[in-house]
C-alpha cells in the first residue's frame, strides 16, 4: 500500500484532484495523508513516506533515498514567500520561519544572513508580526496574498531575491518518490501525477472548487491566483530551468553549511 502524502493547501489539492477524485489510478493500491509541509518534511525525512510533497530545503537531507518527480514542482516565476513587518520595522532582528526544513527557512538564511530564525507555525506567522512578538515573519501559502489585510507590509520577496541573484525560478516544493519502491513503479507515479495536473487543467472550475476548500478563507478568485502563481509551467514539467533552479539551490545550502551535498536524480 503506497503512503502518497501532500499539504491541505489549494495548489497541491488541485494537482491531486485527478486522484482524490478517482478519475486518475495510480499504480498499485494506495492511502493518502495530509499535513502541513514541515510535517511532511520530517516524516520524509525518517523514509516514513512513499509519495510526497516535500521542500526543496528538505530533500538536500534525503536526496539519497528520493526520486525527484518532473510533475509537481511548486516554483514561483520571480516571486516566492514574503517576509513582513508591522509599520516603523525597518531592520528586523527576530524573522518568524514555518519550520527548520522549509524552503522558506533557506531562503530567509541565504538572503538575510543577520537575523534569527524563530520557529512558528506557518498559520501563526500573521498572528506572530502584527502582535509584535517577533519583527518580521516570512509567508507561504496564501499569506502572501492576504497579508495587507492584517495591516503588515512587505520587507522582501524572497522570489525576487533569488530572481536578481540567479535568473532561476524559485524552486519551494517538489514531489518524490522513495528510491526503494525502485524505478520503474516511481515513474509510473510520476505519470499519474501528471494525469492528475491535466485532468484538474481540463476541470478547471471544478478543480479550483475543489481546491478552494483547502484555501483557509481565500475568495475562489483568490483561489484561483494562487493556484496559478504555484501551478505552472515548471509545475507540468520541470524542464531544463526547474532543474537547474533546484540544484542551484541545493548547491548553494551546501556551501553555506546548511545542508549535505546533494546530486538530485529525477523521474
Amino acid at each position: 500500500m503506497l503512503k502518497i502524502a501532500h499539504s491541505p493547501d489549494a495548489d497541491d489539492a488541485y494537482m491531486f484532484f485527478g486522484i482524490a477524485t478517482g478519475a486518475v489510478r495510480m499504480p498499485a493500491p494506495h492511502v493518502e495523508f495530509l499535513a502541513d509541509i514541515e510535517t511532511l518534511n520530517k516524516l520524509a525525512l525518517e523514509e516514513l513516506l512513499d509519495v510526497s510533497a516535500v521542500s526543496v530545503h528538505a530533500y538536500g537531507h534525503m536526496c539519497d533515498k528520493y526520486y525527484v518527480m518532473e510533475v509537481g514542482a511548486s516554483m514561483g516565476d520571480g516571486y516566492g514567500p514574503v517576509v513582513v513587518a508591522g509599520p516603523g520595522v525597518d531592520k528586523p532582528r527576530h524573522v518568524a520561519v514555518p519550520g527548520r526544513y522549509t524552503t522558506a527557512t533557506l531562503l530567509v538564511k541565504l538572503a538575510m544572513p543577520g537575523v534569527k530564525t524563530v520557529e512558528v507555525p506557518f498559520d501563526k506567522i500573521i498572528d506572530a508580526v502584527a502582535a509584535g512578538v517577533v519583527d518580521a515573519g516570512v509567508l507561504i501559502h496564501e499569506g502572501q496574498i492576504t497579508y495587507h489585510r492584517h495591516g503588515l507590509r512587505k520587507v522582501l520577496d524572497l522570489g525576487e531575491w533569488w530572481m536578481r541573484e540567479t535568473g532561476l525560478p524559485t524552486p519551494l516544493g517538489i514531489d518524490v518518490v522513495s528510491k526503494a519502491l525502485g524505478r520503474e513503479l516511481a515513474e509510473k507515479v510520476a505519470r499519474a501525477l501528471a494525469e492528475s495536473i491535466a485532468y484538474a487543467d481540463s476541470h478547471r472550475e471544478e478543480a479550483l472548487r475543489y481546491a478552494q476548500r483547502f484555501s483557509r478563507g481565500l475568495t475562489l478568485e483568490e483561489t484561483a491566483r494562487f493556484v496559478d502563481m504555484y501551478v505552472n509551467a515548471y509545475t507540468r514539467y520541470l524542464g531544463a530551468a526547474g532543474r537547474r533552479a533546484v540544484e542551484e539551490l541545493l548547491a548553494r545550502a551546501s556551501e553555506a553549511g546548511l545542508t549535505p551535498s546533494c546530486t538530485p536524480e529525477y523521474v
